[in-house]
């Protein structure tokens, strides 16, 4: 990894340590505000680890993600559309983490089988 980013900075003509965080940045997506005052899954109680471990986007939510993706298929989807999209990835990816986070969490403390 370390030869390819030297050689990547070579070419770009910039130092390896502004390619690193250049790279680090565009691979972990961002954490909206809301998330990122949530308590780590390690220190809720058992009861909240659970409820967790059941978590689902939002039923309109869902909803319109799948018609917002149905247009994106179709090749109709409007500058507005992308962007009620990309938020609504992030929102289902972000729970998504949380619930695994949790059901890893419930298999450690042995609240649910594996």
């Amino acid at each position: 990894m370390r030869v390819r980013a030297e050689r990547f900075a070579r070419l770009a003509n910039r130092d390896v340590a502004s390619i690193l965080v250049d790279t680090i940045q565009l691979s972990i997506p961002p954490v909206s505000g809301d998330i990122s005052n949530l308590e780590p899954v390690s220190v809720l109680s058992d009861e909240q680890v659970l409820v967790l471990t059941k978590l689902q986007m939002e039923s309109e939510q869902d909803a319109r993600l799948s018609e917002l993706l149905d247009l994106q298929q179709s090749g109709i989807l409007t500058e507005g559309d992308r962007s009620e999209l990309q938020t609504l990835i992030q929102v289902y990816q972000e729970g998504l983490l949380r619930k695994a986070t949790a059901l890893s969490e419930a298999v450690k403390r042995g609240l649910i089988e594996h």
